[in-house]
């Protein structure tokens, strides 16, 4: 609906950029399509070579909403050029939008009528990460953006600090000034989580929305990887620890003991786990250098610290504590997994406490004892062998302690969902049926009997990879052509409980290949079973003789390369 009058000329989109001709006018563009309610657009150009800032300035000829910021020494970071458009701002409130991002219709009207209307200082909407070239899109933080809400002191919200993004936000420009708000100076990575600590340290009203305010575009092949995707490096692990720290700091010194907490939860529970799960493709130095700085900092941390933060990041952050070097990659890269995964062995102390192994057994799994059903971090074995005459998927459930075989398996619900739209190409459905050596009795498979929790059930179900190669499986799935597929599963109890999980991708003799199968719609499909780098096991598809010889020819070349 149209803007109040009143509202009008009342915002300054400060957009920053880098080298990023390609891209940065249509930021631009999409901040001046906001409409009346923008009364400026500062274009802070970080001391571009590439012709950024000249493009520009033609734009601005056309445009006199449109002022350019050229800093005549490149800052290193995203902090700086913010800075330099708060205080060149005119307008009563401001907003922050990277050059390789653009803000969707409507965008602007949303958080200011927001924010005037409530009276705050602050308006926050949903951010949509956008996954470029394929478009497949992501809600960053939606459980915090699920309704309209007003947040009288972040205090009462702590969830607010998982939100460390400061471009999906309208800010009162003289709150800022008030406060003296800025972004760390010069070259900082992730500066947001600095700049964000000190809003909320601040205190603000904050109105919350669900309407999308911002589109993250992610770049995954782009040449120049953006500072949260370029993680090959241990120096952006530094970086990162460095900035939640520094944030940790300003919440305490600000009485926000309860944000400070909040913070480091946050990190335990998205930060460790994220990198955790990469570490075993990072070279040993790396390794040991991220084992080192981890330690040293979560020694920080104290038991409340701890006690906020979901289960597996806690079993992380004891695995990094407790060993002095690297170690048990694999396990860690599966509890750090979503949903997370313990694979076995499943050892228990003298006292008979679960615990993380016998070589760490100052790190208790108690929890597991207590923990519902469908929180449990079941291990699922997969396997799937592509063949002629017949596609196999078969699956094998670790017992965990004893509490599935209490709940006892019943049957799998296995679903291959297309990574790129999140359609369902496939669904089987198997029972569960007790291995032989371990049936599923109290006094066999991780019962009273059991001490050390093993056991196992298996299910098998045949696929029709011709079907989901065609997009004519069961489900909502209609594509057709070349896809990645996820494999996700949901686990039924007799009890009448459920959990849903991934599954290890299991590698072996014959496991984890190519295969060409034939298909009655495509003639063959190039089949290749794989394991994500949180080691789930995923399938790549491509239908058709030309579609097999391509990919056979790009692998061919890398090989003579």
């Amino acid at each position: 609906m149209p803007l109040d009058g009143k509202l009008s000329s009342q915002v300054c989109v400060v957009v920053i950029g880098y080298d990023d001709a390609a891209h940065v006018t249509d930021a631009v563009r999409s901040a001046l399509a906001q409409g009346p309610a923008v009364r400026e657009v500062i274009a802070v150009d970080d001391c571009s070579a590439d012709g950024s800032a000249d493009l520009l300035d033609r734009l601005a000829l056309d445009e006199p909403r449109l002022k350019v910021v050229r800093r005549k020494a490149n800052s290193g970071g995203c902090g700086s050029p913010r800075n330099d458009g708060i205080d060149a701002t005119t307008a009563p409130y401001v907003m922050f939008l990277d050059s390789d991002d653009v803000l969707p219709p409507g965008a602007v009207d949303a958080l200011l009528e927001a924010a005037a209307g409530r009276g705050t200082e602050v308006a926050a909407g949903l951010c949509v990460r956008r996954e470029l070239p394929s478009g497949r899109e992501v809600p960053w933080q939606p459980g915090l953006y699920a309704g309209a809400a007003l947040v009288t002191r972040p205090s009462r919200c702590p969830r607010l600090v998982h939100d460390t993004l400061c471009v999906n936000k309208l800010y009162r420009t003289d709150f800022l000034r008030e406060h003296g708000i800025r972004f760390p100076e010069g070259r900082f990575p992730y500066e947001d989580f600095v700049f964000t600590a000190r809003v909320l340290a601040a205190g603000p009203r904050i109105a919350l929305i669900p309407d999308p305010v911002y589109v993250w575009h992610v770049r995954r092949s782009a040449g120049r990887l953006s500072i949260s995707l370029d993680r090959s490096g241990v120096d952006n692990w530094r970086a990162r620890i460095t900035a939640h720290a520094l944030a940790y700091d300003v919440l305490l010194a600000a009485g926000e003991k309860r944000l400070a907490r909040a913070s480091r939860a946050r990190f335990l529970d998205h930060a460790l786990r994220m990198y955790a799960r990469e570490l075993d493709l990072r070279g040993a130095g790396y390794r040991r250098e991220w084992w080192a700085l981890t330690r040293a900092y979560l020694a920080r941390f104290d038991a409340g610290d701890f006690a906020l933060a979901p289960a597996p990041g806690r079993v992380i952050a004891q695995v990094v504590l407790a060993s002095g070097k690297p170690c048990d990659l694999t396990r860690v890269k599966e509890v750090a997994a979503r949903p997370s995964r313990l694979r076995p062995p499943y050892a228990r102390s003298a006292d008979g406490t679960p615990v993380w192994s016998a070589d760490l057994p100052h790190v208790t799994l108690e929890h597991l004892l207590l923990r519902p059903v469908r929180l449990l971090p079941v291990a699922v074995d997969a396997e799937l062998r592509p063949r002629a005459r017949g596609t196999l998927l078969r699956l094998r459930l670790h017992e965990l302690y004893g509490r599935l075989a209490e709940a006892a398996p019943a049957s799998v619900d296995a679903e291959f969902v297309n990574r790129r739209d999140g359609t369902t190409g496939l669904t089987l459905t198997a029972e569960f049926l007790p291995d032989a050596a371990d049936p599923a009795d109290p006094a066999d498979a991780g019962g009273t009997g059991d001490p050390a929790g093993t056991g196992s059930w298996t299910a098998e179900a045949p696929v029709d990879l011709s079907a989901l190669g065609s997009g004519t499986g069961t489900g909502t799935g209609t594509r057709s052509g070349s896809g990645t597929w996820d494999l996700r599963l949901r686990l039924r109890f007799r009890d009448g409980t459920s959990r849903e999980t991934t599954a290890h991708a299991c590698a072996g003799p014959g496991l984890l290949r190519r295969s060409v199968v034939p298909s009655t719609r495509h003639g063959v499909l190039l089949v290749q079973p794989y394991a994500t780098h949180a080691g789930s096991l995923a399938l790549r598809i491509e239908p058709g003789l030309r579609g097999t010889a391509t990919v056979l020819g790009r692998r061919a070349r890398r090989l003579l390369h």
